[in-house]
């Protein structure tokens, strides 16, 4: 068959080079030959004290923050249950009793 390695994603046997790259056609992840691929478990998401968050855990705001749109503000103390993680600068999807679904900042949050 061929001399390409698995793709670290899925694991396909189906990879194929393009140019520099190796592409992986069953799930689309493209990497560098002989560089690690860096995954999500990689990036460790970090609350306002330091302490490592993860899906599930109960957070509690530390700052007065303005609902972007909106005459709402999250309190300090406002306790978060049930968080996210995300990719991206508002890394915390959850969702704020009497506001709905919002994005945090994991700097303004520590947690619970």
């Amino acid at each position: 068959m061929s001399d390409f390695p698995n793709c670290p994603s899925c694991q396909s046997t189906f990879t194929y080079h393009d140019g520099r790259m190796l592409v992986c056609p069953e799930c689309g992840h493209e990497w560098i030959e002989g560089e690690q691929s860096s995954t999500e478990s990689d990036a460790v998401i970090k609350d306002a004290n330091g302490n490592p968050l993860a899906d599930g855990d109960t957070v509690t705001v530390i700052k007065d923050l303005k609902v972007k749109g909106s005459s709402l503000v999250v309190k300090v103390g406002t306790k978060v249950k049930n968080i996210r993680l995300v990719d991206g600068d508002h890394d915390i999807d959850c969702k704020i009793d009497g506001i709905g679904p919002m994005k945090l900042k994991s700097e303004f949050v520590k947690k619970a």
